[in-house]
């Protein structure tokens, strides 16, 4: 596919725009690896604003790779919690000990040897190599995928055959200096010009390369499909001593939330209401019965294909579930301390505020 000529190339064009409008974020002051690669992993799936303070709040516990390898599993849940995906923590932590055992603490500028680290992609491997190491790499995130599209007028959904051809258009455009840069600016005039909705065409400094521009057919690249969001009712049992004691559990299996403290509860059954739930989730998972139940609020939170709607009752116990490694009660002021699922952290939340 041809592109339009411009008085000058590509890569000198985006550089010069981005020089002049690139946001000041924290990740962009530092030229460590370890630090850029964190803030990738960050950024996946998560907005740049919510990021940010959290990104700085991880690095001031988390200073390099040495301290996050020693840390315990729990504390680096505890230091993700609300950012989501938790599997990204449990990669960044698994990877962390992989980089102190093989390359003493360094990340290597190597993109064979980063992609063997689990949660290390192709784009996270390209954003690493080009803008911690200065590397000839393109790189492919959804903004600089739907930028290379509609230049390229790519019309259609994303697949991987498209994805090739924009990732050899950028690599043949790659400055000789400034790759990181280079990626960094698409990524920003993604996020900030050609956005998904209205993009400010006449405000981009690659509109005279642009054939989707030329043709009018930008708010249609890429093809987007509706996401369907599955709803979910639950019911949480919030159980407490009179001593402010309460029982949490811990998330045992394979899924996103392994690790995970809780309080009890689960899904809602078709025909059921959520006071009957709640008993019947309370005598499944521990073994005994409510005595007491009284509403106590309602959350919502969603997740990417999930909304799920909590119904959170306060609960006394006719006799003392069993306690283990995974099972416990804990003091009201300790609770924070316990990384939780959003829902969870809510609660706790409710909680301090009617200490």
């Amino acid at each position: 596919m041809t592109v339009r000529s411009s008085s000058q190339p590509l890569s000198s064009a985006i550089l010069k725009w981005y020089r002049r409008n690139a946001r000041d974020l924290p990740w962009r002051r530092t030229s460590d690896p370890y630090k850029i690669w964190v803030s990738e992993i960050m950024l996946q799936q998560t907005t740049v604003p919510a990021v940010i303070a959290r990104y700085e709040q991880w690095i001031e516990q988390f200073p390099d790779v040495q301290t996050l390898a020693a840390a315990n599993e729990q504390k680096v849940l505890k230091a993700w919690q609300g950012l989501g995906y938790y599997n990204r923590a449990r990669n960044l932590h698994k990877s962390a000990r992989l980089i102190c055992q093989r390359w003493k603490g360094s990340l290597p500028s190597d993109q064979v040897l980063l992609r063997s680290l689990p949660g290390l992609g192709d784009y996270t491997v390209a954003a690493v190599c080009s803008i911690a190491f200065g590397l000839r790499v393109p790189l492919l995130d959804a903004n600089v995928r739907r930028v290379g599209m509609r230049i390229l007028n790519l019309s259609g959904a994303v697949s991987r055959a498209r994805d090739r051809v924009v990732l050899d258009f950028l690599e043949k455009n790659l400055p000789r200096r400034s790759v990181g840069d280079f990626n960094q600016a698409l990524m920003e005039l993604g996020a900030l010009v050609c956005r998904a909705k209205n993009p400010l065409c006449p405000q981009c400094p690659l509109k005279d390369f642009c054939q989707s521009f030329r043709c009018g057919t930008q708010d249609m690249i890429p093809e987007t499909k509706k996401r369907s969001i599955k709803k979910i009712s639950a019911a949480v049992a919030v159980i407490h001593q009179q001593k402010k004691k309460f029982f949490i559990q811990q998330r045992k299996d394979e899924r996103l939330l392994k690790g995970l403290w809780e309080f009890p509860g689960g899904k809602i059954e078709a025909g059921e209401s959520d006071h009957d739930a709640l008993r019947r989730e309370v005598r499944e998972e521990l073994g005994v019965e409510i005595a007491r139940a009284e509403r106590m609020m309602t959350v919502d939170h969603f997740y990417t294909e999930f909304h799920v709607t909590l119904s959170v009752w306060w609960c006394t116990l006719k006799e003392m579930p069993k306690t283990g490694n995974c099972k416990k009660w804990v003091a009201r002021r300790d609770l924070v301390k316990f990384p939780m699922p959003s829902g969870s952290a809510k609660i706790v939340e409710r909680i301090l505020k009617e200490s």
